[in-house]
């Protein structure tokens, strides 16, 4: 059934993988396809003991004194070969390593044999009135001491007795309680593996279903086939177009310019020529005006004649500076350009703008049969891809594999509650085992208690008290059952120590470790012919890197079946769908794709001849440095404002009277004449200086820029005639890629879900740890283990306990005889003297035991 589920996860990867490699440069739109549907598993492969968990550590320590030897591989790779003795030094490696062990159980086997024998020779030297057999206590003076530590000795050891025997039942009632409840994590283990194989299909539905997503996405990007496709065209000619027609264009705008500031420069010369005379003639009559004034009598008196000299000799400077009558006229120049702009340049080179951008239009005409050819190729993918998801049998492959998982799970059920039998009649064994030290628990207890509280330190060894003498004989009973069940227990700890004990040195800490796995990997170990084992069974080819180790790790990731078990190998995937086959027929009808661009005209001969006419329009013989020259000079050659204020403190300066005032309005008068003339004269040079220094810059080689655009203009339209093809070769295949890429990037993505997410096999290593890990592992050897550690401890601590226990009965028990002092001038003799001073009382004596 496994092979099978292998089969069908290749059967589906069959249908979604390709080899394709990556043809293109640019990367092509994120694609979302979304998560493949799973649902949570529900086991927990991890078992947390709770507080016995300290048991399970302290024993696990008390191993590794016993055993710290690290894991044998090399050994036990000879025993699975059957090949262990065939070199020298096998048996002292394997007996080296179970030193631990088999120190262990010899002295558990000589405790076996020699506590019983120990105790018969014990019990027949009691009956011969010896070991303490004779119903005499000699007295001594630290008979309450010896008591007092004795009875102190023997509950110590009752007590670690009791701690192990506890430790053994909670371990035996662990196991149990795990074992009731492991049919939950069975149930557990099964509903994740029907999830498993439910969520199959789904998934591989999903994965084929988001095909029309990559599909989907090319479908528009093939609608759009214009906005993509002749855009990217139309970008790279732009490079060499654009820059050519915005010349164009702006040298239609200097066209105009020119003829404006033709104009401008016409009509400041013709403002400037007539204002010029205006002002000189103005100038002329007010210096007549002041001569006039100052020529006057008042001027020769004392006071007034050096300021009137001084301003009859500034008079000369109220002349016009600017001589604007001799500058040439641009009239022929601007006629030209009105030629020139008869044409409107600037609506052709518009025209080859619209026709420019109208390229992505001529793209969807010219690719429309094309493009639907490659939308029915994509959509004959889509339909042999699910068909042949389909004609998978893949229902019946599951269908097989639910059959054989619901079989199983109903034979676990129908055994589950014969486990539980046997698994109670173990609990009842090793509780009889515990009752066996928890009687003679409480023979010591109910001995340290009688014999305790009966005990009168004045009363003879003759006349001890009933209770007292219980005491004695309840020690003396567990002694007995000491001797009798001892030998039992032993032999029940040292056969579960030693299987306990190697389970959990050569399979549980092997198997956390990993060096288990690494034992299973090694080459033909399990089968002398194949070096990979797991890949022989699966494949049929050993050589294949299949390894225990790495399924487990890559299930425990909850990595996808297809890549634990490298599926690859089963056979071709391309075999089933090639999809690089359709990539490749899209990538021909997309190379094929033919775009004519030579409809497009960017300038006409008209334009370019326009253009020519606009060199050759005589504005670069404009003598542009006369009117620089005029331009700089002002317009007088005072400024005529502060001649004014200048006269007009001179006149402050003379006596009141006629002449102050005539100075003033000559004064007023040249300000009437600055703001009036001056000002709009300067405005006009300042229009001119303006214009003249445009058409100085437009001038400056026209020829040569014309020349250059035009040489602009034709080299675009050679692109776009000639070259346009090797553009569009480009930018088809940038478009072929970007189309090719969708389905690329689909693939990859079904590789990576094929790898992680589908059909994660989390399960399969949960079903491991559960059945290792959990089951052998964690409940049982750790409880069988330390079982045998508090039932062996217990059954250890029984020696001294024996020991303690005769002594001490003899402290608690009613003698027949006892010692007698008498007392001397030298100090106490005592003698014994049975026969004057012992107690007989044959009815009490009868019913003592003798021990």
């Amino acid at each position: 059934m496994a092979v099978e589920l292998c089969l069908l996860l290749l059967l589906f990867c069959g249908n979604t993988i390709s080899e394709v490699q990556p043809i293109y440069k640019p990367p092509p739109g994120t694609l979302d396809f979304g998560f493949v549907p799973s649902k949570t598993y529900d086991t927990g492969a991890y078992h947390e003991p709770g507080s016995i968990g300290i048991l399970f550590k302290i024993v696990h320590a008390f191993l590794y004194l016993v055993q710290p030897n690290s894991f044998p591989q090399d050994l036990i790779r000879k025993v699975a070969q059957q090949q262990l003795g065939n070199s020298r030094g096998d048996y002292q490696k394997a007996i080296y390593y179970e030193i631990g062990f088999i120190v262990s159980a010899a002295l558990g086997l000589l405790f076996i044999l020699l506590l019983p024998l120990v105790g018969l020779c014990f019990c027949m030297c009691r009956c011969c009135d010896n070991c303490g057999g004779e119903m005499h206590q000699r007295q001594k003076k630290n008979a309450d001491c010896q008591r007092s530590c004795f009875a102190t000795f023997l509950f110590v050891a009752s007590l670690i007795i009791s701690v192990g025997v506890l430790c053994a039942y909670a371990a035996n009632q662990h196991l149990t309680n795990q074992v009731r409840g492991a049919k939950k994590l069975v149930n557990s283990n099964f509903k994740d593996l029907k999830i498993f194989l439910n969520d199959t299909p789904a998934q591989i539905d999903y994965l084929v279903s988001q095909y029309n997503t990559a599909k989907d996405k090319a479908l528009s990007d093939l609608n759009n086939v214009g906005p993509m496709l002749g855009i990217r065209v139309q970008e790279q000619l732009g490079k060499e177009v654009r820059p050519a027609l915005d010349a164009a264009l702006s040298m239609a705008g200097a066209i105009r310019e020119t003829k404006e500031a033709l104009e401008n420069v016409s009509v400041s010369v013709e403002v400037l020529q007539e204002g010029t005379e205006r002002l000189h003639t103005n100038l002329t009559d007010v210096k007549m005006h002041l001569s006039n004034t100052l020529n006057d009598s008042a001027c020769n008196a004392a006071q007034a004649a050096s300021t009137c000299n001084i301003i009859r000799n500034s008079l000369s400077q109220l002349n016009v500076n600017a001589n604007f009558s001799g500058l040439p006229g641009v009239s022929s120049q601007l006629a030209k350009v009105n030629d020139v702009l008869k044409i409107d340049l600037s609506s052709l080179v518009q025209k080859g703008y619209a026709a420019f951008n109208d390229t992505p239009d001529l793209v969807v005409n010219q690719t429309r049969n094309i493009l639907s050819d490659i939308k029915s190729m994509l959509e004959s993918i889509g339909s042999n891809i699910t068909t042949f998801t389909k004609a998978l049998p893949v229902e019946k492959i599951l269908a097989d594999l639910m059959v054989y998982l619901t079989q199983s799970e109903a034979y676990v059920q129908d055994y589950f509650p014969l486990v539980e039998q046997y698994d109670f009649y173990r609990w009842l064994g090793c509780l009889i085992l515990c009752c066996m030290v928890v009687l003679i628990l409480v023979f010591y207890y109910l001995g340290l208690l009688c014999g305790t509280c009966g005990y009168d330190k004045h009363a003879s060894p003759t006349t001890r008290g009933c209770i007292s003498n219980t005491g004695g004989n309840f020690l003396m009973a567990g002694v007995g059952f000491s001797f009798l069940f001892s030998w039992v227990l032993m032999t029940v700890v040292v056969l579960t120590f030693v299987t306990g004990g190697n389970v959990e040195k050569l399979v549980c800490e092997p198997f956390e470790d990993k060096n288990l796995f690494k034992v299973l990997d090694t080459p033909y170990l399990l089968n002398q012919h194949w070096k990979n084992y797991l890949a022989g069974i699966l494949f049929k080819n050993p050589n294949v890197n299949l390894t225990f180790e790495k399924v487990y790790s890559d299930c425990k990731e909850n990595k996808g079946i297809y890549t634990s078990l490298h599926l690859e190998y089963l056979f071709n995937i391309n075999e089933f769908l090639n999809v690089s086959m359709y990539t490749e027929d899209v990538a021909l009808k997309i190379e094929h794709i033919q775009i004519n661009l030579s409809k497009i005209i960017l300038l006409d001969e008209i334009g370019k001849e326009n253009l020519l006419n606009f060199s050759s329009s005589g504005i670069d013989g404009i003598d542009f440095s006369a009117y620089l020259t005029e331009i700089n000079k002002s317009v007088t050659k005072v400024d005529l404002l502060s001649f004014a204020n200048d006269l007009e403190a001179r006149a402050d300066q003379l006596p009141k009277g006629a002449l102050e005032n005539a100075l003033k309005g000559h004064a007023n008068s040249i300000r009437m004449i600055h703001n009036q003339q001056v000002v709009p004269l300067e405005q006009a040079m300042s229009t001119l200086n303006q214009s003249i220094r445009l058409l100085k810059r437009t001038s400056s080689e026209l020829m040569v820029k014309v020349k250059n655009v035009i040489s602009a203009v034709n080299t675009a339209q050679f692109l776009i005639n000639n070259n346009a093809s090797q553009v569009i070769v480009q930018e088809t295949k940038k478009y072929m890629d970007t189309i090719v890429g969708y389905f690329e990037q689909y693939t990859e993505w079904v590789k990576e879900s094929i790898a992680m997410e589908v059909a994660a096999c989390k399960p399969i290593a949960n079903v491991i740890d559960t059945a290792v890990d959990i089951f052998l592992c964690s409940y049982i050897t750790d409880s069988v283990n330390t079982f045998w550690f508090g039932l062996g401890g217990s059954s250890m601590f029984l020696i001294p306990a024996i020991i303690f226990a005769v002594k001490l009965s003899k402290y608690y028990r009613r003698m027949d005889t006892e010692d007698v002092y008498d007392d001397t001038e030298n100090g106490n003799n005592g003698y014994h003297k049975e026969h004057l001073y012992g107690i007989h009382n044959p009815v009490f004596t009868s019913s003592v035991e003798q021990w």
